[in-house]
Parts: C-alpha cells; structure tokens; sequence
C-alpha cells in the first residue's frame, strides 16, 4: 500500500498586510470622524441647539441674532457638543449717543441752478442801467431789452453819429461813458453790433454797408475800452442792413434799422464758453420775434436822420 505523503503547508509571509490595510483604514475612517466634528459651523449649531432649547423649554430669551452659514471662529472642544450652553439672556445695550458738545449740521440749501444765477445777475445789470440812463429812456433814445440770457441795450445811431461816418459825435460821448463806466464794474462778456437800413452806401472808406456798420461797432468798442471795459470781454460785429428789427419800407422803419446794440451775455470772462450758443441765438433774432419776447425798458423811438 503507497503512502500518503504529507506535504508541509506553504508559508503566507504577506499576511500581515490584510489586517495592517484594515487599521489604516479604520484610523482614516477615525480621523474624518474627528475631522468633522472638530469643524462645526457655529452658526447652524446655534441654530440647532436653539431648536432643542425651544421644544424643551418654551419660547427662547436670546435676542441675538442667529447668522446662518457664517464661518466659524472658534473650534468648539467636545464638551461643548455633548453639553450646549445656556443662552445668556442679558439685553444689548443700546448704541450710545453722539456727545452733546457736537453741534447738528444744519440742512443745507439746495444749490441754485447756474442759468437762474446767470438771469439774476443780468438783471441787476439791466436795473442799473435803466436807473443811470433814465433820461435817454424816457426820451425814447435808448432802449433796453431783457432776455433770459442775455441782456440788450440799444441806442439809437442817429443819437451817436453823424450821417455817413463811423466817428462819435460829441453829444454821444456823455451817456457812453455812464454806460460804459456801470459795464466796467461787471465781468460780464460784451458784444457790440453795428446795424444799417437797406439805403446803399458807396463812398471810398465805406465800400458798403458791412463796413459802416462794422466801423461804427469798433468805435463804441474803442470808448467802452478808454472808459476801463476790459478789451477781452468785448467783440464787434457788423450786421449791415441784413438784421432789421422792422421793414424798411417806410423812412420811419429806416430810421429805426440805423442802430448800435450793446449786449450783455450771460457768466463771466472765468467761463469756458463766455458765449453761451443760446445767447447768441436770442440776441440775433429780431425784436418782433415773438419767440425770444423782449421785455422793453420804455418803447422804441423814431428819430429823424440819415444813416
């Protein structure tokens, strides 16, 4: 009878890696769990323990407010988890108040619109003028015309020159300087015009009626500057018969065309645009207008003379 032969059992050197996988495994398992409840948030604790404190105890006594989802600060030790504190149940105190020394800034006022400055300023120019230059008013020799930007002082040219030239006479000299001195003490920007009627004019100096009137602008210009108005407030131009403030087919509408207008712009020589565009748009219309509907210190005089 053969023998059964024993074989010797094989050896497993590599055993002991099955229970050491099972303990790291185990000590991961441990330190997530330790992980976790180690990083509470506190405030979805609060919340959770104020919940318990509720449906053992009634209404709560905290008024501090419970923010949900903020981050914690602090990390809460394990007697924390398994005892929750007490809410404290003393009140807030109040925020104190600003010391009595302090004075309260009073309101201020809301700021006034710079284009109600602007027509408060030129009336007070327009006052001063029609005070200073009463008589030449009421004689119908001058007229002064207020616009909301812009301010209009018209004289007559048969009051200021002679017929045909573009020199001052000498009863114009007077008012002109009143006027010019009562200008001087503003920074307002000037603008002298010179107007014709539509009589053509041919002689050697005065080609045509551009250059008359041109001419008689530059010479108010040059005794505005004599008198102290500062030469960059001020700017000429020469309409010539092309902007009558009436039809020139009477002589009485002629006489009136022939003129000199002084105007007063609205801001200072300071501004950026001393021109304001709307000034000028309502200082180029004609008196009859009814959009720009001047406002006239006295009425419109017809004096007799040649341009």
């Amino acid at each position: 009878m053969r023998r059964h032969v024993v074989h010797e059992e094989h050896i497993n050197h590599e055993a002991w890696a099955i229970p050491y996988g099972d303990l790291i495994t185990l000590l991961l398992a441990f330190f997530v769990v330790m992980y976790s409840i180690s990083s509470v948030n506190e405030g979805k604790y609060r919340t959770v323990a104020n919940s318990i404190q509720n449906a053992f105890n009634g209404t709560p006594k905290i008024i501090d407010p419970i923010q949900v989802g903020k981050e914690p600060s602090l990390t809460l030790t394990p007697s924390v988890l398994s005892t929750p504190q007490k809410p404290t149940s003393e009140p807030i105190a109040p925020p104190m108040p600003a010391p009595a020394s302090e004075p309260e800034t009073a309101p201020q006022p809301p700021p006034v619109p710079r284009d109600t400055e602007a027509e408060d300023h030129l009336a007070g120019i327009a006052d001063k003028v029609e005070q200073s230059m009463a008589p030449l008013i009421d004689k119908q020799l001058m007229v002064v015309r207020r616009h909301r930007m812009n301010l209009e002082v018209e004289i007559r040219a048969d009051v200021l020159f002679p017929s045909g030239v573009a020199n001052l006479s000498p009863r114009a000299l007077p008012p002109l300087r009143e006027l010019a001195g009562i200008l001087s003490g503003f920074a307002n920007p000037l603008r002298v015009e010179g107007h014709t009627d539509d009589v053509p004019i041919a002689t050697a100096e005065f080609p045509s009626n551009w250059e008359l009137s041109a001419a008689r602008a530059a010479s108010v210009a040059r005794l505005l500057i004599d008198t102290g108005v500062d030469p960059h407030r001020l700017a000429i131009s020469g309409r010539g018969e092309f902007a009558p403030e009436t039809s020139n087919a009477t002589e009485e509408g002629r006489n009136k065309n022939r003129r000199v207008k002084l105007i007063v712009l609205g801001g200072s020589d300071d501004d950026e645009n001393a021109a304001p565009a709307q000034a000028i748009a309502e200082s180029a219309k004609p008196a009859h207008d009814e959009s720009t509907a001047p406002v006239q210190a006295s009425s419109g005089g017809r004096l007799a003379g040649a341009p």
